[in-house]
């Protein structure tokens, strides 16, 4: 194979799709997305729990979150795909005074960059959403209508079925062994399918980022960070529709997925690793957790072929990494999302594809999220993290 491409992404899930869709849609349209595996989403993407909020407490977070739940909620009319986007809410629980203020300060942030839906609750409005839960430590919460679920799989078939209809070519089975560097300019890409020519690389290679990094030459600061999901069988303990509960005591947070509920919690023993073996005894441990907080799923039931481990591709002040790696010109980052990558996906493809074909993000000021912050020690800190 001898090819020639303007952009070459390297990495199919969610994210490369969303800057092949969102590049295309702004006219370029002769982009290459590359992806190791067989079929696209096998990695972080098919294993993401499908939150989307807006719940945040920097504004660049808030921001990127209003944008993607506005394209969400238009997602059928832009890619002619459902995202399945359900605006169920995030429900979080505070257990101590600091939470409340910390949730009150945030949704001063929040209003003023344009989120004003965000409701303080009390703990009978968290008793009337889940009669169910032990509420004798609880004061209090924050809750948001429009944040819910989406398909992440669902939605990386939207953007990159809608890419390809402009043009954009899908090479799958395809490793990337090296790029083309000289004169601290991108080149190409060599695959083990031949080379690649292009001025323009886009790094989506999520966890594995540090690794395609560096065949550039370019130091990232992205480790690949190992957690949980549990899923349970069919269970009618909990109301049928369900906000996304977080337990802000330590993070512990479900939701219904079907029949089911989703549970998730970092307990403390997830490790930076690419090994993503699941833990059988994690679900005992998080079982134990649950039943705390609503001792109903006491009587869940769990299939451990049901659950599974995934790869959160972190940064040091968890936040993303979008922009251009300024070292090498043509070399472009959209990586580091800590768990964030697939409610982001329709911002962070929107503001990379800008920073390639403009030179500047336009619609949504993400200068703050360049790699250099970490060479000035302008870090971010984004505090609602889970």
């Amino acid at each position: 194979m001898a090819e020639t491409a303007d952009v070459v992404i390297i990495g199919g899930g969610i994210v490369g799709s969303s800057v092949a869709y969102h590049l295309t849609d702004l006219g370029c349209t002769n982009v290459l997305i590359v992806e190791r595996g067989a079929q696209q989403g096998l990695g972080s993407t098919a294993k993401s729990a499908g939150g989307v909020r807006a719940q945040f407490a920097t504004p660049v977070n808030i921001e990127m979150s209003r944008y993607a739940i506005d394209f969400f909620s238009r997602f059928e009319e832009l890619t002619g795909n459902t995202a399945q986007y359900r605006p169920h809410g995030y429900l979080f629980i505070a257990t101590r005074p600091a939470h409340l203020e910390y949730l009150e300060n945030n949704r001063r942030i929040q209003a003023a960059h344009g989120l004003t839906n965000v409701q303080a609750v009390t703990r009978d409005d968290i008793l009337d959403i889940i009669p169910q839960i032990n509420s004798r430590d609880i004061l209090g919460g924050s809750f948001c209508p429009t944040d819910g679920f989406v398909d992440p799989y669902s939605v990386m078939v939207g953007f990159a079925g809608r890419a390809r209809e402009r043009g954009a070519r899908l090479l799958l089975d395809t490793e990337v062994t090296g790029l083309d560097i000289d004169g601290g300019k991108v080149k190409g890409v060599h695959t083990s399918r031949g080379y690649v020519a292009t001025p323009t690389v886009v790094n989506a290679a999520g966890p594995w980022a540090k690794l395609v990094a560096a065949m550039a030459g370019v130091q990232l600061p992205v480790e690949p960070l190992r957690r949980k999901l549990v899923h349970t069988q069919a269970f009618d303990g909990i109301p049928a529709r369900l906000p996304m509960v977080i337990d802000m005591t330590d993070g512990f947070h479900f939701r219904r997925e079907g029949a089911g509920v989703l549970l998730a919690w970092h307990d403390g023993r997830d490790e930076f690793t690419f090994d993503m073996t699941f833990d059988d005894e994690f679900i005992e441990r998080i079982l134990t957790r649950a039943v705390e907080r609503v001792p109903a799923f006491a009587d869940a039931e769990v299939n451990p072929r049901r659950c599974w481990a995934g790869l959160y591709e972190v940064t040091p002040d968890h936040h993303a990494i979008i922009g251009p790696a300024t070292e090498v010109a043509g070399f472009y980052l959209v990586n580091g999302f800590s768990g964030h990558g697939v409610m982001h996906s329709p911002a962070s493809g929107r503001v990379a594809a800008e920073w390639i074909l403009y030179g500047e993000p336009r619609t949504i000021d993400t200068r703050p999220l360049t790699i250099e912050r970490f060479r000035t020690g302008q870090l971010l800190h984004e505090t609602a993290v889970l």
